[in-house]
């Protein structure tokens, strides 16, 4: 029996996009607080490399996850470690604009891809290797994925939606094997990912400074805040809770997300 200070002792962990920002908050969280094995993905091995300075625990694996060949990698990984994942967090996850009459395919494949298909392939990939009972599944999602974007986001917002939908649906599915289903959607949280998406810097912490106006917090979250939430849905001591979208977004959905240009009125 774990105590209360190392809920996930002797676990084996994956964590999808864990080089930075709120992936790599969650990976410490889950080592620090006893996980065995902790898999950190992403497709730079230098980013990878230096986050997993950060714990002994952590175990990084270079990995395009929005591709066959990324879940491949992340399996094999798997195997030649401790062969079964007790908590797999699919956290990586990008954005980019595509607005309608202006819509560029490629950009709208790297979103899907990244944010809908990779966790599709990846959990179809680790399914034996879950632990059946007992194993979690937690969505990094986005509050955008069930209320109104800024102009310009409805693929992402798309994404993450699908995002949601897989977390009620498996969450049925993979009931029967034990298995939990759950997700965070986070609001403005204090990222690079806006700048990893091709953003310019001021343009980012312009848009992060719009955006936290529009909060009840009155602030950005942190990416500690969103992780902690992450972790507690896969702890033990949540084994009752599957199928639930939980908003960590400092009451933006309750303050309403502020529109870049007033709408027209139809004629």
């Amino acid at each position: 029996m774990t105590d209360n200070s190392t809920p996930f002792a002797g676990q084996h962990v994956v964590v999808t996009g864990g080089s930075s920002g709120i992936g790599r908050a969650a990976a410490l969280i889950f080592a620090r607080q006893g996980a065995e094995t902790v898999f950190i993905t992403g497709r730079d091995a230098e980013r990878l490399k230096e986050a997993a300075t950060l714990h002994p625990n952590l175990v990084p694996v270079v990995a395009d996850v929005a591709t066959a060949e990324g879940a491949d990698a992340v399996e094999a990984a798997v195997a030649a470690g401790p062969g079964v994942v007790d908590v797999l967090v699919h956290n990586a996850g990008i954005t980019k604009k595509t607005p309608i009459g202006r819509v560029n395919m490629a950009d709208v494949m790297t979103v899907l891809g990244t944010n809908l298909i990779g966790p599709l392939l990846l959990t179809d990939r680790l399914l034996a290797r879950l632990r059946t009972p007992g194993a979690s599944i937690v969505f990094v999602t986005s509050v955008e994925g069930h209320r109104p974007p800024p102009f310009g986001s409805s693929v992402y917002a798309a994404s993450k939606a699908g995002g949601e939908a897989f977390t009620r649906a498996w969450a049925v599915e993979l009931g029967e094997k034990g298995i939990r289903v759950n997700a965070v959607a986070p609001g403005v949280t204090r990222t690079d990912a806006a700048v990893r998406a091709g953003f310019s810097p001021a343009d980012a912490q312009l848009a992060l400074e719009i955006f936290s106006q529009a909060t009840v917090a009155g602030r950005p979250g942190e990416p500690e805040e969103v992780a902690s939430w992450i972790t507690r849905l896969a702890e033990p001591g949540s084994a009752y809770v599957t199928g639930q979208v939980i908003s960590v977004d400092g009451g933006i959905e309750l303050a309403g997300l502020p529109m870049k240009r007033p709408m027209k009125p139809r004629p």
